[in-house]
């Protein structure tokens, strides 16, 4: 049966690939112009049970099983586009990337040899170099495409670790192993960074303890001056630091570290600097706030996601390192695969996965139909509209600010907490979150502040407009207001 006739059998007619996507397509057209609300509101017990209602021993024509996943799963799904989505870092994505997203899943290039992914190879190595002159990390610099700020945080700090040991004492781990002082090692962040960097230190044999953080400022940005305090006193205890990591643009507050500080700390200290510039990076393409990341020009290695304010879909990233001499700890020649002496470009040998994407194309044909200048001025747009709605919180007396917004994110909670103690408002909080998105009327997030929990808007999507916050504030607050109501009636039952 030939591959035409075989999805003919499951329902198509005889243009089968054409037939499934503009099917696949028109659905999801639909899905985005019907969908009033940013979840369908199904209780997860409920969405549970339906995808496990289906049987996936019997097949069904291709037509069919598209209705199915169209009706369980695309409008269960949370829809980013929303303007009332507003939880985590994810984007609604260019339509330049989805569009690359078809070039790549129906070719299905390889990106670990060049004889695998011809074409695709040169196209990831041009993005890289664009990159690498973007962040201005010099003539030595080069890089790899990742599946996003994970994987780039553990390359960088996988890299550090493999520097410092020849650095120190000469030895090699990528063929011996940890040092005898390998539990010794110790890497610096603040405590505000991703907990990515404690993974990675798992994951690299040190342990989750070989992390220490360093206290933050009411804005989330690192304390240089403790930073400083914390490797002299590690030095005095006989321990090695080996790798300082500043974020560009925290989680929980979009804080942007003094990068150029941390950086020649880390240098005069004998450290590897690490950027985590997954969410803030991308201000390099910023005419207003690119001076934010002072110093991301000189860090021994930056962690880059294009799945967030690339606006790129997921997944997305790239590790960038100044000095691609030390990419060399991950060679590793295979006769069938990079054999040495290839004078192709073999991607595999500057990465730890193997088979990967080809995601670089949705870079290349983003800057090509929209460009790096639009994309700038997109994120100076949405910074400003980050402090007209902190402006909006600090107007409304049901709310107060956490702190002034460094990047795109706003924390904020209720500011009235009569009779309820601290447990039962962080509790209360939790419960509003959850209530708005099980209604299927926002999807927001939280997160705690020195033991308050507070909500937390992620304002990502360029399309918002300070109107969309209106209605949305008066939900939470006549939400708030029933749940309150709730705890009252509650509480005087029970009396």
């Amino acid at each position: 049966m030939s591959h035409a006739q075989y999805f003919m059998h499951l329902g198509c007619n005889n243009r089968p690939f054409e037939y499934a996507a503009d099917l696949t397509q028109k659905s999801i057209n639909a899905l985005f112009q019907q969908a009033t609300k940013p979840y369908s509101g199904l209780a997860p017990e409920a969405l549970k049970a339906q995808l496990e209602a289906v049987d996936l021993s019997k097949t069904e024509p291709l037509i069919d099983v598209i209705s199915t996943v169209n009706h369980l799963v695309a409008k269960n799904s949370i829809l980013v586009q929303h303007a009332h989505t507003l939880a985590h870092l994810h984007t609604p994505p260019l339509i330049a990337s989805v569009v690359a997203e078809h070039f790549i899943a129906a070719l299905n290039q390889s990106m670990d040899s060049w004889d695998q992914a011809p074409a695709a190879t040169y196209v990831e190595q041009i993005m890289v170099d664009w990159l690498c002159k973007t962040y201005q990390l010099g003539e030595q610099s080069d890089g790899v495409f990742t599946s996003g700020g994970t994987q780039s945080n553990l390359m960088g700090l996988l890299l550090a670790r493999d520097w410092f040991a020849h650095k120190h004492s000469g030895h090699n781990i990528q063929q011996d192993g940890l040092p005898e002082y390998g539990h010794k090692l110790r890497i610096l962040c603040s405590d505000k960074s991703h907990f990515t960097v404690q993974k990675s230190a798992a994951l690299m044999g040190l342990g989750e303890r070989s992390v220490v953080t360093v206290k933050t400022n009411v804005q989330g940005q690192i304390d240089c001056h403790e930073l400083q305090l914390t490797i002299d006193a590690l030095k005095a205890q006989d321990l090695l630091p080996i790798a300082i990591v500043a974020t560009a643009g925290t989680t929980d507050h979009g804080a942007i570290d003094d990068l150029q500080q941390v950086v020649e700390i880390a240098k005069n200290s004998g450290c590897w600097s690490h950027i985590d510039g997954a969410y803030g990076g991308a201000l390099m393409l910023s005419k207003k706030h690119k001076a934010r990341l002072q110093g991301i020009e000189s860090a021994d290695s930056v962690s880059v996601d294009f799945h967030k304010l690339f606006y790129q879909t997921i997944s997305c990233g790239a590790l960038l390192i100044k000095n691609k001499a030390n990419f060399n700890t991950l060679l590793h020649h295979a006769d069938y695969l990079n054999r040495e002496g290839d004078e192709l470009p073999n991607l595999v040998d500057k990465s730890i996965a193997t088979t990967k994407r080809f995601d670089a194309l949705k870079m290349f044909m983003t800057l090509k139909a929209v460009g790096a200048e639009t994309l700038g001025t997109m994120y100076d747009d949405l910074l400003a509209l980050t402090e007209q709605v902190a402006d909006l919180v600090k107007q409304n007396s049901k709310f107060e600010l956490c702190c002034e917004p460094l990047l795109s994110t706003v924390l904020f909670r209720l500011s009235e907490q009569g009779t309820l103690t601290d447990n039962e408002f962080n509790q209360l909080h939790q419960t509003l979150r959850l209530q708005l998105l099980t209604s299927g009327d926002a999807v927001i997030a939280e997160t705690k502040v020195d033991g308050k929990l507070f909500l937390k808007f992620t304002l990502l999507n360029p399309c918002l407009t300070i109107e969309d916050f209106d209605s949305l504030f008066n939900k939470i607050e006549s939400t708030a207001t029933q749940l309150i109501t709730q705890v009252k009636n509650k509480s005087q039952e029970e009396k």
